[in-house]
C-alpha cells in the first residue's frame, strides 16, 4: 500500500459500510455498495466509469495481479473479483468468482455462481457459464439490452443515494 490513497472521482456513489483502500481508482458515475470490500493494498485496482459493485462483494489483488474493471460493468452481489481483468460493457452475476489473471472480453455475461480459474481468457461477446466457467454461446441483442439496463438501473439509484448524502 505504501502510503497509496484511493482516487475517487467526486461524481460516485460510494456507500459508508464499503472499505476502499490502497491502489485504488474509480471513475467517474461509477457506485460500490453496502458491505462491499475493495483492497489495493497489493497492487492496483482500477475501475472505469459507470460501473456498480454490488453489496458485499470482494475486489482484491496479488503482488503479480492487479484489477482491472472497465466501463460500463455491473458486478453482481456477493463476487470475488482477484485478480483479473474485465474488459468494457458485462455483467458478472451474483456470487460469481473470477481469480488471478483471468480475462473477460467486452460485452460478456458471467452466470451467476460461475467459477473463472486463473488465468481463463475469454474472448467478447460471451455468455460463461458453470463450474468451471466455459462459454455456452455468443451473447445476442437482448443480452446486451440487459447489461445495459443493469448498468442504467445502478446509476439512477446511485443518484438517489448521492441526493439523500
Amino acid at each position: 500500500m505504501k502510503n497509496k490513497k484511493p482516487d475517487i472521482h467526486n461524481n460516485c456513489f460510494i456507500d459508508k459500510s464499503a472499505i476502499v483502500i490502497g491502489d485504488v481508482t474509480i471513475d467517474n458515475n461509477s457506485s460500490v455498495w453496502m458491505n462491499c470490500v475493495i483492497r489495493g493494498d497489493m497492487n492496483k485496482v482500477r475501475i472505469g466509469k459507470n460501473t456498480n459493485i454490488q453489496d458485499n462483494s470482494t475486489i482484491h489483488n496479488g503482488p503479480g495481479n492487479p484489477v482491472f474493471i472497465g466501463n460500463n460493468i455491473t458486478v453482481g452481489h456477493n463476487c470475488v473479483l482477484h485478480g483479473c481483468r474485465i474488459k468494457d460493457n458485462c455483467l458478472i452475476g451474483m456470487g460469481a468468482i473470477i481469480l488471478n489473471g483471468a480475462v473477460i472480453g467486452n460485452n460478456s455475461i458471467v452466470g451467476a455462481g460461475a467459477v473463472i480459474t486463473e488465468n481463463k481468457k475469454f474472448p467478447a461477446n460471451s455468455l460463461i457459464l458453470g463450474v468451471p466457467g466455459k462459454v455456452v454461446r455468443k451473447i445476442n441483442k437482448k443480452d446486451i439490452e440487459r447489461i445495459n439496463k443493469n448498468c442504467k438501473e445502478y446509476l439512477e439509484l446511485a443518484s438517489q443515494y448521492k441526493s439523500k448524502e
